[in-house]
C-alpha cells in the first residue's frame, strides 16, 4: 500500500507544510476563504485534503462533488461569496494571510493541523521572541497582578506577549504588555471581527491598535466552546514558551501547556499557595517537569535573555525609583553611596529605597542596601 501523500513523504518537511501551489492563485485563495467557513471540515481534514488535491480550488471542488465534506458543507458553500468575505475583512480593518505569505507566521507550520488561512488585525505577528502567558479566567487578585507584572516586564524586555484575550490572566498579561508599550498578540476563538468576551472589547481594540489580533475564523463566526481549545493550539504555536500563572485542574491553561509540550516549546509555571485550587494546574506542570518561575529573570533566562538593568524592565517605577534601582550595582551600599550614584537628594533616595524594598526589589541589612533578584514572593 502506498503512503498517503503528505509533507512527510520523501522529505523532511515540517508537519504543517502545505503543498507549494495550495494558495498560489486568486482562485485558490477565494476557495480557501469559502473552505474556512465549513463547520465539519476540520483544519486537520483540510490539511490532509490539501495534500491529496494540491490546490485550494481543487479542495473546494472535492467538497462540491461529494468526495470530501458533508451534505451540510455543500449546502453552506452555496451561501458563501468570497467577494463578500473580502468586503467584510476590509470593513473590519482585517486581512488574510495564506501559507507562503510573508505574514503567515512560520511557527504555525509546527502544527499537524495548521490553519489554511490566518486572519489578522493590526501589525504583523512578531514571534522571534514570544511567550504565551495564560491562566485562569476567574483568577485571584494576586494572579492578576503577577500576570500584569510579567506581561509588562516581558514586553519591556522586547518579548512579544501572546495570549487568548480571555478574562482573568489573559487580559492582565495583555494589559501589562500594553502599559509597557510593548508588543502583544491576542488569539481569538471567534471571527476576526467578533471581539469576545464582550467585556474585553475595548482591550481587544487596543491590542489591534498597538499589537496584533489574529484568528483562524473568518468575519461573523460566533464563539462556541469547541473553538477555544482550537484557539489554544495557535497560542502555543506562536510562542517559544508557554507560561501558566494560575489554573484549576483540567483548565484550558493545562491544554495550552500540553500543546506547547507537543510542539517542543518550553513550558513554565508560577507556583502558588498549596491550599488554592488555582495552584493545581501550575503545580501539576511543575511536578511533570515544567520550569518553576520565581520571577521575570527566570522567564528571560529560558529565552536566552539576561535580566539586564532591572530599572529598564520593571514596569511602574517612578523616576526616582528607576534611578535608584539602576544605580544599585554591587552589594552593601550605604545611603550615601546610593545618593551619589543616583544623583538625587537623600530624602528622595530614602523614599525610593523604602518603596523598592516593599516591592521586593531591594533588601537592607545593617544600614546597607543591595538589589535582589526580581522574585515573585508567594
Amino acid at each position: 500500500m502506498s503512503p498517503e501523500p503528505g509533507p512527510g513523504v520523501g522529505s523532511v518537511a515540517r508537519p504543517g507544510a502545505w503543498p507549494e501551489d495550495f494558495a498560489s492563485s486568486r482562485r485558490d485563495r477565494e476557495a480557501i476563504l469559502v473552505l474556512s467557513h465549513l463547520e465539519s471540515l476540520t483544519p486537520r481534514d483540510l490539511h490532509r485534503l490539501a495534500w491529496a488535491e494540491r490546490t485550494g480550488a481543487r479542495c473546494l471542488r472535492a467538497v462540491r462533488t461529494g468526495r470530501a465534506g458533508t451534505d451540510g458543507d455543500r449546502q453552506a458553500i452555496r451561501n458563501i461569496d468570497p467577494r463578500e468575505v473580502g468586503e467584510s475583512l476590509a470593513s473590519s480593518g482585517s486581512r488574510a494571510a495564506y501559507p507562503g505569505d510573508r505574514e503567515y507566521p512560520d511557527p504555525l507550520l509546527d502544527l499537524v493541523d495548521p490553519p489554511a488561512v490566518l486572519f489578522l488585525r493590526g501589525g504583523p505577528v512578531v514571534e522571534e521572541r514570544s511567550v504565551a502567558v495564560v491562566g485562569a479566567r476567574l483568577c485571584s487578585p494576586y494572579g492578576s497582578e503577577l500576570a500584569s507584572m510579567l506581561g509588562g516586564g516581558l514586553a519591556a524586555a522586547g518579548v512579544t506577549v501572546v495570549s487568548g484575550a480571555a478574562l482573568g490572566i489573559d487580559a492582565a498579561a495583555h494589559r501589562g504588555a500594553l502599559r509597557a508599550d510593548g508588543l502583544t498578540v491576542a488569539v481569538l476563538g471567534s471571527g476576526i471581527d467578533v471581539p469576545y468576551p464582550r467585556g474585553n472589547r475595548r482591550l481587544i481594540e487596543r491590542i489591534a491598535e498597538a499589537g496584533t489580533v489574529v484568528s483562524e475564523y473568518p468575519p461573523g463566526v460566533r464563539p462556541v466552546p469547541r473553538r477555544f481549545p482550537a484557539r489554544n493550539r495557535i497560542v502555543a504555536a506562536l510562542s517559544r514558551a508557554v507560561l501558566v500563572v494560575e489554573g484549576a485542574s483540567g483548565s484550558g491553561s493545562i491544554l495550552t501547556a500540553e500543546f506547547g509540550m507537543e510542539l517542543h516549546r518550553e513550558v513554565l509555571a508560577v507556583p502558588g499557595p498549596v491550599t488554592s485550587p488555582l495552584s493545581d494546574a501550575p503545580h501539576a506542570l511543575i511536578r511533570d517537569g515544567a520550569t518553576l518561575v520565581r520571577g521575570l529573570d527566570d522567564v528571560l533566562a529560558v529565552l536566552g535573555l539576561q535580566g539586564g538593568d532591572a530599572a529598564e524592565i520593571v514596569p511602574g517605577l517612578s523616576e526616582d525609583e528607576r534611578r535608584v534601582l539602576g544605580a544599585m550595582a554591587g552589594t552593601g551600599l550605604t545611603l550615601e553611596s546610593v545618593v551619589a550614584r543616583a544623583a538625587i537628594p537623600p530624602g528622595a533616595a530614602m523614599a525610593a529605597l523604602v518603596e523598592l524594598e516593599l516591592r521586593g526589589f531591594v533588601r537592607s541589612a545593617g544600614g546597607r542596601y543591595e538589589r535582589t533578584r526580581q522574585e515573585i514572593a508567594g
